[in-house]
This record gives C-alpha cells, structure tokens and sequence, in this order.
C-alpha cells in the first residue's frame, strides 16, 4: 500500500484513499513518507529564522477557506500569498557584471518549500500521464497572464522580453523584444536582428522555464517568480523524458518519483551521497537519456516502414534498447529510492581507487615513523625501550618523526610502521592506506585520539593487502562512505574505538576484515556493512547505538559471490533497529503476516539516516534481554541448483523493478545463524536492540 503522510492536496486533486493493508508486504516508496512531519519540524526549527526570505507559490484566487486551512494546516514558516501586499518577500539576485535588470533570487529554496509546492499545489496525487495538465492548471491559478518583464535565459545569452500572454497547455510565454536591445551573451555575438529571427522560429512563443521575471519591489509578481521556479526545476531535476510514454501510470508520481528524488537532490547538494555514488547516478540518467532517444527514433522507424526485413532487423534492435533502457531504469530507482540505497549495495568508481601503493623502498630501507607534536622524557624512553630498540635491531631500518598521522602515513612505503603517542590529533583530510604497514598507538585507544573534523567520503581507507592498526580512536565527522572503508585487500584491527557520526565500517567486495576487541558505536546507519564476495571476521567486539549493529548487503543486478563471515563472542547491543539483518530478494519464500498498524515500523531510511523501516512479524517478538547465540558452524558450498535458484531470484526482481511494482519488508527471524554465509557464529550476545537481535531485509 502507499501511505501518503501529506497535508489534503489543493481543489482540482483526487483525494487519497484511507484503506491501510494489513498484510507484510508493502510498497517500499512509502517508507520515504511516514517521517515526513517529524522531518519537517526539525528543518524548522534549524532554518525558521531565515525563511522569511522567501514565499511559496499559492493560487491567488484561493477562497478565504482554503486561506484559513493553510494558516492553520501549513508548518513549512513560508510566507503565503496575501491579497494585502506591503512588498516583496523575496532577495534580489543582482548582476553586478551585466546592464540587464536584476531578477528574483529562487533558486536557494529549502527542501520542504519546493515539496509543499509540489505536493500539495502542483502535482496532488496525479499520474506521470497528468503532470502536464495538473502543471498548467498550478499556472494558471498563479502566473500572471501578461504585462510583466523577464530575461529569456539559456546557455548563450540572456535577452531582456516581455510577455504577453500565456500558453500554458504547451507551458509557454508569448513574448515581445524589449526595444532598444538588452542582452548579454556568452562566447558570441548577437545582434538585434539575430535575436528577432530566434524569436520568428519560436512563434515568439518560449517556455516558461526559460523565463527569469525581472525583480520588482512591489510583490506584485513573487508568485509568478517562484511558480516558474518551481517548474523550471521539475523539468530539470525531477522529471525525465520517458515517463510519459511509460505503460505503467496507475501510481501516485509524487510519492513514488518526486518525493524520493528531490530527497536525493539535497542529500547530494548537503554532501551526504557517497561522491562515486553521484557518478555513477549521473552516468546512468546520461546513458538512460541516451538509450530513450535512440529507442524512440528506431520506434518511429517501425511503425512508418514496411520493408518486411528491415522490420525483423529493427525488431531485434528494438528489443536489444528497450532490454537496456530498463536495466537503466531499475539502476536509477536503486538509487533514488533511500531505503534500498541504504540496503543495496553499489560498486562505486575507479576514480575512489587512484592512491597507489608505493611499494618497497628501493633502497630496501624500512622505516618506523613516530608521530607527535611533543613527549615527555619518560614517553621517550619508554618508546625507545620498549618498541624503537625491537623494530630498529637491524641497519636498515630508519627513525622519521611527524607532527600529524596523515603526513606520516602519506611518507609510508611497504612494511613501515607508524606510531602514535598519546594526544588528541585533528586531521582535516581522508587518511589512505595504499600499501602494507602497521599503525597502532602507544598506549590506551582514549589516550591516542584521531579526530577528523571536515567533510569527505572516507574517514579511513583500505586498499593495501595486509594493513594492521591497533590502540587508536578514531572520531568521527561527516564522513559520507564511513568512519573505515575497506576498499580491497585485507585491514586487520585491534583494540581499536570506533566513534562514528554516520556511518560504520565498510567492506567492500572481495576485501577482508579482521575486527578484534573493538568498540564501534554511533553510527546513523550500520555499524558495520558487508558486502557480497567480502570476508569478515568479527570476533570480540562491541557494537551498539547503531542504526543496525551489522548489515549484509547485496547487488540487485547481478550473480554475486556471498560474503564469508566468522562472528564469534561479540556483544552487539541497543541499536536502533537489527542486532544482524541481511538483505535478500523476495523469491516468494515469504509469507503474508497479519499485521498490526500499530506495531508497522518507521520510515525508511534516507540520507538524513532516521530510524529503518520495515515491518516486523508479530509472531516472533523482539528479544530485549540477553541472549548468547551459539549455533554449529554452516558450510559454505555451491551447487549449481544454487546457480541457477540464485540466477532466476535475479531475473524474477529484474521484471518486478522495471516495472516499479515491487514490495519490501523486514522481518525479525530465528534461523539467520543457520545461513550458509556464516563460517561461524557463536558465543554472541544480543541485547536491546530495537527491532529484533535477527533479521531479514527482502526486497
């Protein structure tokens, strides 16, 4: 089912239906909705004194009822139209460089401003087949019909026109030149007769997403301003060229299509998207553009030709195209929707992977690199006894000293140690480890502190084959990809605390994580994500005040390897939602579950990390207390029944997804420890955790 947590939409929309299913599966684009209010609250009460600076775009010719539901329904602190106007609300964008007048500053709206407008005045609860009409009918309530300046901008030129009428069914302007000529261009010339003739093969008629209104003090056009600046952006980043001719229109497209990617579009623009993620989202969008317009000219070619070969050829081609164009659709949807960003994984790029390994010395040197920014006489001694006499016992081994750990570990070659005395060390960049060295601290993890303080994808990266550390803290802040990414290769970590922000640990595939007696905690997301094809071993360790404590990922779109996993006496306590959860496709193993309204879980997530979503089944409770886990080892073995089950799951989501019709659910479960994944799971405890110790992800 869609639950719609929205605000009833404005005259003109079809009211949403209050029936709410009671079985387990549900759609999962609802997830992104059901937090909506507490969401907005918060952006509130953290941005409600600078909203003043800009208005929403309301029908002027509301009735005085409507007026009072918005005065007392509205909680998004934007100023709504008023009949009363004592001037403008909005900023001026000035253009210091240019003669042209100034316009109107939109394009710094917050996210719950340009939601409002589509949800509740723009868009409703139509269909991708009614955006255009449900668009021009918004329009027309709010754009003034005429007589008002604007600059006809694109990528060459702005050129200063006035518009005198309006087409809004094909959502366009009728437009004159302003004489004497205002323009400015940008890398060519333009005359007036030049512009003249643009205008001539327009028709003078010009869309209105090409139109910036001209600022005016008096108010009179702030709706008008801001109304096309919402629908310049929805052409721009929400719409796309293929939903129109989609066969599958009998959805709410605000829910499933709007709401997720503009969620996306902050989540990009405030950082918090892993940046080869936003690659390969652009690459996609770029790739599935381009496939579209090649399958519509090979379509127009069918249905004109009557060439009986030609048409077989085409045919096949066709197929080949419409085969990719949905691959790239289901990629898209992956990504856009944030509960399977969060429990799907992604390969990521090349360009995460350009630190290369320095290697050996060719001097053959090996050297030990002491980093602090001062010691004691004591700390001295103790060090030179205790670890520089056993490490520099042979000539070829140097002592270096550094200020910080990440100019020590950028001067690292294979086999060189770095280590740490006690201090608090504050490192603004991301700390890579490309080659085989050790780092440990020398002392207590609370004494040797390594705190990273500006924003970036990786706190810690891990590409080198055998990487060892030991006694650190590590803090920290605004790392998008987590506070320890194992990239490739093996990292090895030992009595180390791990204090996350947003996200945990990380192993990518075909790495390999050895975490012993360590403490990991306050991630928004899991404390730690594995991937298929990875091997972890987790043996010892604290995890809790997590999102989830473990997560293990799959791929949707391929035949993967599963991760091999060794759990062993780990407490993994009070996390948000699952002790373990694991991600599956629904192959239709999964039975429907009465279930209770009031027991449906939160949200899904987004890139904001709230509380998972998910349902969770009724007839196995979660278990608050202490539970130690100490089941048989699983084999871990394929067959090619395995093969060819694991092949059909693929191609059985493949049709779901293309077609935007799947469901998802979580559920809390007894028999994950028996999973042929784990190499070992025993002697582990389970406590409070909020969703369940156990659980399944299925999508």
């Amino acid at each position: 089912m869609e639950q719609e947590a929205r605000e009833t939409p404005s005259a003109g929309t079809r009211k949403a239906g209050d029936e709410m299913s009671d079985i387990v599966e549900v759609d999962f684009e609802s997830y992104v909705n059901v937090e909506l209010d507490m969401e907005e609250n918060n952006h509130i009460s953290e941005v409600g004194h600078n909203v003043s600076s800009s208005t929403q775009a309301l029908p002027q010719n509301a009735d005085e009822s409507a007026d009072d539901d918005s005065e007392d329904d509205d909680d998004s602190g934007t100023d709504h139209f008023n009949t009363e106007k004592s001037g403008t609300q909005l900023q001026r964008c000035e253009r210091q460089t240019s003669s042209l007048p100034d316009t109107f500053q939109t394009s710094n709206l917050l996210f719950y401003e340009r939601f409002k407008a589509y949800q509740d005045y723009m868009l409703g609860d139509c269909k991708p087949s009614e955006v255009k009409a449900f668009t021009a009918d918004y329009l027309e309530k709010v754009v003034e019909p005429c007589d008002w300046l604007a600059l006809w901008s694109i990528g060459v030129f702005d050129v200063l026109v006035e518009v005198y009428d309006l087409d809004l069914k094909d959502l366009k302007a009728c437009v004159r030149l302003v004489l004497p000529l205002q323009c400015d261009t940008r890398g060519c010339e333009l005359t007036e007769e030049a512009i003249v003739s643009l205008l001539e093969a327009t028709q003078h008629r010009l869309p209105l997403q090409e139109l910036l209104v001209v600022y005016e003090q008096s108010g009179d056009f702030d709706q008008t301003a801001l109304a096309l600046e919402h629908l310049r952006f929805f052409y721009t980043h929400i719409w796309r060229q293929w939903e129109e001719e989609d066969e599958d229109d009998d959805f709410d497209y605000f829910v499933r299509c709007v709401e997720p990617r503009l969620r996306l579009y902050y989540d990009i623009l405030e950082d918090r998207v892993p940046l080869g993620l936003v690659a390969e989202y652009q690459s996609l969008l770029k790739n599935c553009s381009q496939c579209f317009q090649k399958f519509s000219v090979l379509c127009r070619v069918l249905s004109t030709n009557s060439d009986t070969e030609l048409d077989n050829v085409s045919m096949v081609e066709s197929l080949k195209l419409y085969d990719q164009l949905e691959t790239f659709k289901r990629k898209l949807h992956i990504i856009e929707n944030p509960l399977l960003r969060y429990v799907l994984g992604y390969k990521g790029n090349a360009s995460q992977q350009c630190v290369q390994s320095r290697g050996l010395r060719a001097s053959g040197v090996k050297v030990v690199h002491v980093v602090t920014a001062s010691c004691s006489t004591i700390q001295l001694q103790s060090l030179l006894s205790d670890r520089l006499l056993p490490l520099c016992s042979s000539e070829d081994t140097e002592i270096q000293f550094s200020r910080d750990p990440v100019s020590a570990v950028e001067r690292c070659h294979q086999g060189d140690v770095v280590i740490v005395l006690p201090g608090i060390y504050i490192v603004s960049s991301s700390i890579f480890l490309p080659d085989s060295i050790t780092i440990e601290g020398f002392g207590l993890p609370d004494e040797v502190v390594i705190e990273k303080k500006n924003k970036g994808d990786s706190f810690v990266e891990s590409t080198g084959a055998d990487v060892r550390m030991s006694n650190i803290k590590f803090i920290q802040h605004d790392a998008i990809e987590g506070i320890m990414c194992v990239r490739q290769g093996s990292l090895n970590m030992e009595n180390c605390v791990l204090q996350c922000e947003t996200t945990g640990v990380i192993v990518r595939t075909s790495a390999h994580l050895t975490m012993n007696m360590c403490d990991l905690y306050g991630s928004k997301g899991a404390g730690v994500e594995i991937y298929p094809g990875s091997v972890c071993s987790l043996v010892g360790n604290g995890i809790h005040h997590c999102k989830d404590g473990i997560l293990i990922k799959d791929f949707a779109d391929e035949l993967d390897v599963m991760p091999s996993i060794t759990m062993e006496n780990n407490v993994i306590h009070n996390n948000a939602g699952y002790g373990v959860i694991l991600v599956k496709s629904n192959n239709g193993e999964q039975r429907d579950v009465a279930l209770d309204p009031s027991e449906e879980g939160p949200a899904g997530p987004t890139a904001e990390d709230k509380p998972q979503g998910g349902v969770t089944d009724p007839t196995n409770p979660t278990s608050n207390g202490s539970a130690d886990v100490q089941p048989e080892s699983a084999e871990n073995h394929s067959t090619d029944s395995d093969v060819a089950s694991a092949s059909g799951r693929k191609l059985h989501f493949i049709r779901q997804i293309s077609r935007n019709k799947e469901t998802s659910c979580s559920r809390a479960v007894q028999d994950l420890m028996d999973h042929q994944i784990f190499v070992s799971i025993q002697g582990n405890q389970f406590r409070r955790n909020g969703m369940g110790d156990l659980g399944t992800f299925f999508y």
